[in-house]
């Protein structure tokens, strides 16, 4: 008998629910882990809104990356209600919704909300670290072509990100900083650069320096 890979599902009313929304809205959805959520989280979010002239970005709470050891990781109600009390934005929302419905890669994630909500204009965000590697998650080629995605530069991380085999597969459908308000209303794939303010905060740094600290 084979044992099912996909994450049990798990709802939890408050946690799993999703944003309410509306038809033609312009949504950013930064997926993470938020383990834990800090100010280079809202900081992103903060830019991506102004310069993308987005209606709401939702925080997706992941139940778990599969590309990240989990040892470390808190339950996903602590996680979702920590970044609600952190971010004072009033256009960000925090939601844990893919853990109601199994889902482990953001292929899945992405597809379902653009099957269920297609008069939505999506983009997905991420940091410069994460298109660094972009080319080993699961479907990556698939999620470039389901909806725009933003990249915004991290200290460290932008010139290997913009050399990464992503980005380079995909150099041609860039678009220039200036042209950041037209991204949610294009054509798939399509993908913008942000340079701008940044924080060296890291969710990994601030658990390696909690742990420090519980070990003084």
């Amino acid at each position: 008998m084979s044992l099912d890979p996909r994450p049990r599902r798990i709802v939890l009313p408050g946690i799993t629910d999703l944003p309410a929304s509306a038809p033609g809205m312009t949504i950013g959805l930064f997926g993470g882990s938020f383990n834990p959520p800090h100010d280079g989280h809202k900081l992103v979010s903060q830019q991506v809104l102004k310069r993308l002239g987005l209606d709401a970005i939702w925080w997706l709470v992941t139940p778990g990356n599969p590309l990240k050891d989990h040892g470390e990781l808190a339950p996903l109600a602590e996680r979702v209600e920590a970044a609600r009390r952190m971010i004072h934005l009033p256009n960000v929302f925090v939601t844990g919704f893919e853990a109601a419905h199994g889902f482990r890669y953001t292929f899945d994630t992405l597809n379902f909300l653009r099957q269920t909500m297609p008069s939505r204009h999506f983009v997905w965000i991420m940091g410069a670290d994460s298109l660094a590697s972009f080319h080993k998650w699961d479907r990556w080629r698939d999620i470039a072509n389901l909806m725009p995605l933003v990249v915004y530069a991290r200290p460290g991380a932008s010139k290997k990100a913009l050399f990464s085999p992503a980005a380079t597969a995909l150099a041609r459908f860039r678009y220039d900083e200036l042209d950041a308000p037209l991204l949610p209303y294009a054509d798939p794939p399509a993908w913008i650069f942000l340079t701008g303010l940044m924080s060296a905060l890291s969710s990994t740094q601030i658990r390696a320096g909690l742990r420090q600290n519980g070990s003084e």
